[in-house]
């Protein structure tokens, strides 16, 4: 009898394994939901609507964007780690849902690692430092020097974003300390900066190069490791800092447990897509660096920021509830 009922549980789970590859195979049969955890209108919304418009002519289904926003990227970031493991559900995760949200919440809402199959890394996003004109100081060396002469303050996008931990990672690498005034968003932290009531700011790069361009704000230094080609003159900060380096990143996640078939298809689809001089010549207009990688390189991508920014974190003791 337990022989019988040994074979019959066999013969079972090979109909199924047969059917769950017959479908990866197949894949995809339906439109796909690409969840952006951010509101319409930011980089990582952009940035998401070109790659699934060119995602979905790859694969010949409509991939549909879906903008769940809130807590930081949390919340579209855990509906994705509970949705079918089948690939019509994936996530546009950014360094705030795969680095820096799991290190600053209390509440864990999911495990970046544990409960994301990664499909590929596709862009780099540079900040920038930079300060209102009137600011004397012209280098992020002469920014430093004014800092230990005098009490400075920076803008950023607000508490626990990427933008706020550039900021702690400058100050603690240049030895300074800066006060970090924190906002509700690019938008309002900028507006500040141009009018003087705060005279430094961390942003994006997309978001501040317009002011940086007609003058009304002067850029010191871009946070990547080399400069971005959008602004060749201005110096990467770690030509001052040796060794300093963040920035911004977009990446395709799908739920833990998908097939491997469903992953590779999803990552060839986005390696196509990120190759299109097309998509190129957008991603340019971000001073995105394309980085189209494979499902194990953005894997080891996510340990190696968590690594990263751990420190910073405890260091400038940020939690969020």
């Amino acid at each position: 009898m337990t022989f019988n009922l040994t074979r019959r549980a066999i013969l079972a789970a090979t109909v199924v394994l047969g059917l769950a590859g017959t479908a990866a195979a197949e894949f995809p049969e339906s439109q796909i939901t690409l969840v952006i955890p951010f509101a319409a209108g930011g980089s990582t919304d952009v940035v998401g609507r070109i790659v699934a418009d060119r995602m979905g002519q790859e694969l010949g289904q409509q991939i549909v964007v879906q903008n769940v926003g809130g807590a930081g990227g949390s919340l579209g970031a855990g509906q994705v780690a509970k949705a079918d493991p089948d690939g019509y559900t994936i996530l546009m995760g950014t360094v705030a849902t795969h680095a820096l949200n799991p290190l600053i919440l209390k509440q864990k809402p999911y495990d970046p690692v544990a409960d994301f199959a990664p499909v590929s890394l596709l862009v780099l996003v540079p900040n920038v430092l930079a300060v209102n004109p009137a600011v004397p100081a012209n280098t992020v060396q002469e920014l430093i020097d004014l800092a230990k002469k005098e009490p400075l303050a920076y803008a950023s996008s607000g508490n626990g974003t990427p933008l706020h931990l550039s900021g702690e990672l400058f100050k603690s690498m240049a030895g300074v300390d800066i006060t970090h005034i924190p906002y509700k968003g690019s938008g309002p932290a900028l507006t500040d900066v141009l009018g003087n009531q705060v005279p430094v700011i961390f942003d994006n790069l997309p978001s501040a190069s317009g002011h940086i361009s007609s003058g009304k704000l002067r850029a010191l230094g871009v946070t990547t490791k080399e400069r971005a080609p959008s602004f060749p003159d201005v110096p990467a900060i770690a030509e001052t800092l040796p060794g300093y380096e963040t920035y911004s990143w977009n990446a395709l996640f799908a739920p833990a447990g998908t097939p491997p078939e469903v992953v590779a298809a999803l990552n060839k689809a986005a390696v196509a897509a990120m190759a299109d001089p097309a998509v190129a010549e957008r991603m340019k207009e971000f001073s995105a660096t394309i980085v189209a990688s494979t499902p194990e390189e953005l894997g080891e991508h996510v340990k190696a920021e968590m690594a990263k920014w751990e420190p910073v974190v405890r260091d400038a003791n940020v939690s969020l509830d």
